[in-house]
């Protein structure tokens, strides 16, 4: 039977951006649809807070939301259960207390992307990856900022994420940094005048960056590298890059990278009625990096074509822009920014990103 506007069962599988963005929309559109909002976390964190919360310009407070008021704020079943497989009809969860299924005539997936690395040997027991975020702080949140000696800290990925983190800790706990890249310089996302900025940040920081790097064991000590040496570490954080979550190649079509492809109106190919957003969804129609950017300019056209897929109008294709405004975090209250190949810095950067974020959060808090 095809869904009305009264019967239509949707369900957002992920607190990602886009579907953050996207509630509000669909709940005016459609108010008497059921909206199951499906996630295993209490709160969203959000990601471009976070290298200033580890630096202590934020409680964590201010770059969190809390999902179940969220929810209720707009008229959504929050559901603390993660995805672990989609069927035609249904998705299959685990951790939920209220059942291991459920089904959808509308699905979305914006559940993000992950930062374990299973393939260095104790990683999963030793390491602290970077994503899922509200684990990651929560573990970070755990560490002593005074102890006897500086905190020794091993960051595996010397992209802008490793290198807002590393400077961050740097700041906050005087932390003895020591950065692992396995390519042959840092912040290979940005263009060189950044990454110069970056690379003279991290030097007055004292952060030692080790460059072409292959780490292949991670005990409670430290870092093992393929040549036998051993960086010792209190606590080791995987930051190389977003990794798709292994049950999505098993039901939906996927990258080289195992994320789910789909086209311009983020339909997921081949599945009729499924869409995807955010870190999760591979647009082969337009490659670009994973950046919560495009999420959030993805929240208004996935908001239209789940409307448009209950009253049966046509769907709005996503093309996203070809660059987009860097704000990179340097710890203290500075910021470097990049936009179309120029680079600047300087304090006003940092509060340019500051009211960016706060406006944002701010919205979600409405």
């Amino acid at each position: 039977m095809t869904p009305t506007a009264e019967t239509a069962r949707i369900v957002l599988l992920g607190a990602g951006h886009a579907h953050l963005l996207a509630i509000p929309r669909i709940r005016r559109a459609l108010p008497k649809a059921t909206i199951q909002f499906v996630d295993p976390s209490e709160v969203a964190t959000y990601s471009g807070m976070l290298p200033g919360v580890l630096a202590g310009h934020y409680a964590l407070r201010e770059a969190t939301i809390d999902l179940a008021a969220y929810a209720a704020r707009h008229g959504v079943t929050v559901i603390r259960a993660r995805a672990v497989g989609v069927g035609a009809q249904e998705v299959r969860l685990a951790g939920n207390a209220g059942g291991d299924r459920i089904g959808f005539d509308l699905l979305s997936l914006d559940i993000g992307s992950h930062s374990g690395m299973p393939e260095i040997d104790g990683f999963d027991r030793h390491a602290v990856p970077v994503k899922p975020l509200d684990g990651f702080m929560r573990r970070m949140g755990a560490l002593p900022t005074v102890g006897p000696r500086p905190l020794r800290v091993a960051v595996i990925g010397g992209g802008v994420a490793g290198v807002e983190i590393a400077l961050a800790l740097v700041h906050r706990q005087g932390a003895e940094v020591c950065m692992f890249e396995s390519g042959p310089g840092i912040a290979r996302a940005v263009c060189p005048a950044t990454a110069s900025r970056l690379t003279r940040a991290l030097e007055r920081a004292g952060v030692r960056v080790i460059a072409n790097a292959r780490v292949i064991r991670i005990t409670p000590d430290g870092v093992c590298q393929d040549d036998g040496s051993q960086i010792a570490a209190d606590v080791v954080i995987g930051a190389a890059g977003a990794r798709a979550h292994g049950w999505l190649a098993a039901d939906l079509p996927v990258d080289a990278q195992g994320f789910v492809v789909v086209d311009p109106d983020l339909q997921v190919q081949g599945r009729r009625g499924v869409f995807a957003a955010g870190d999760c969804a591979a647009m082969v129609h337009a490659p670009r990096p994973k950046a919560g950017v495009f999420a959030v300019r993805q929240a208004p056209v996935l908001a239209h074509n789940l409307i448009a897929s209950v009253r049966g109008a046509p769907l709005q294709s996503f093309q996203p822009q070809k660059d987009y405004l860097k704000l990179v975090s340097l710890g203290a209250r500075l910021a470097v920014a990049e936009w179309r190949g120029i680079t600047v810095q300087g304090r006003w950067v940092w509060w340019l990103k500051d009211r960016i974020d706060t406006r944002f959060m701010a919205g979600l808090h409405r």
